[in-house]
Formats: C-alpha cells, sequence, structure tokens
C-alpha cells in the first residue's frame, strides 16, 4: 500500500498512475488533497485501483477523482472510501469514480463508500460505469470525422476532465 500524509497546512497534488492500494491521511488542520487517476485497460487486463481517503484532523479538505476506460475483454474496479473521524469536524471530502467502456465485454466496478463519525463535514460521492452515446459519436461524424477518430477525441476528452 502506498501511503501519504498530509500535515497541517499542507495542499497536495497526488497523481495516481499506477493500480494498487492508496492511503491519504490527512492529519492536521488545514490539510488539502486533489487525488486523481486516469487509467487505460485493453484487451484482457484487469486493473484495480483501492484509495482511503483518511481524516484524522479537523479543518482538511480532500477531492478524489478516478477516471477509467476500459475495451476488449478488460475489467476495471474502482474502490474508494472517506472516513472523517470523531471530531473532525469543518471537513470537506467528495469521492467520484466514472468508468467509460467501450465494448461490449469490457467490465467495470465502481465501490464508493463513506464512513462519517461526526457532524460539521460536506461529504459525497459519485460513481458512474456508461458507454459512448452514439449521438456523439454521430454529431462528430457528420463533421468529417471518421469514427475511429471521434471515439478517441470523446476519450481523450473523458480522461482529460480530471486535469
Amino acid at each position: 500500500m502506498k501511503k501519504y500524509l498530509i500535515k497541517k497546512n499542507e495542499q497536495r497534488e497526488i497523481i495516481l498512475t499506477q493500480p494498487g492500494e492508496y492511503l491519504v491521511e490527512l492529519a492536521g488542520a488545514g490539510a488539502e488533497a486533489k487525488i486523481k487517476g486516469a487509467f487505460r485497460t485493453d484487451v484482457q487486463e484487469q486493473l484495480a485501483v483501492s484509495v482511503l481517503v483518511k481524516h484524522t484532523a479537523p479543518h482538511t479538505r480532500a477531492e478524489t477523482m478516478l477516471r477509467g476506460v476500459a475495451a476488449g475483454k478488460s475489467k476495471i474496479t474502482f474502490r474508494g472510501k472517506i472516513v472523517i473521524e470523531p471530531d473532525c469536524g469543518d471537513t470537506t471530502s467528495f469521492l467520484t469514480e466514472r468508468v467509460l467502456l467501450l465494448s461490449e465485454s469490457a467490465t467495470a466496478e465502481c465501490i464508493p463508500d463513506l464512513e462519517i463519525e461526526t457532524d460539521d463535514v460536506r461529504c459525497s460521492h459519485a460513481a458512474s460505469v456508461s458507454r459512448i452515446p452514439e449521438e456523439h459519436i454521430f454529431y462528430l461524424m457528420s463533421r468529417g470525422i471518421p469514427q475511429q477518430k471521434a471515439e478517441e477525441i470523446i476519450i481523450d476528452g473523458f480522461l482529460a476532465e480530471i486535469s
């Protein structure tokens, strides 16, 4: 497990580039973290990313954004969990997990989880698994862009949204 400790008044951006397990602990008042990850799988790859964001001090902020694109017979699994410990009020934490499936055989699991043990927090999660809408491809093709290029433009835009 890869661990990150964010101390008092420290601001940190964490870019996840490899599958695996990650722990981000916001351990000091005023600590802030932005956690981002963009992943692509193909053929029969199995990719799993697990992120635990743990608020152990009050007045902390975190935003976690995971994006994935699965093609072929591949599978992406995102597990995100936010834990806000007792007496850690004035805390804000958000978790977003989104996967785009490019084939009928590709699969994905998005498993968000919240564990909130105090009041005075703003905390939420969102998760989605979808395909490229046909009307998006049609729109780009009607502008003279070949289908394969249109799909790549949409995929690149989808993954770039976490920037």
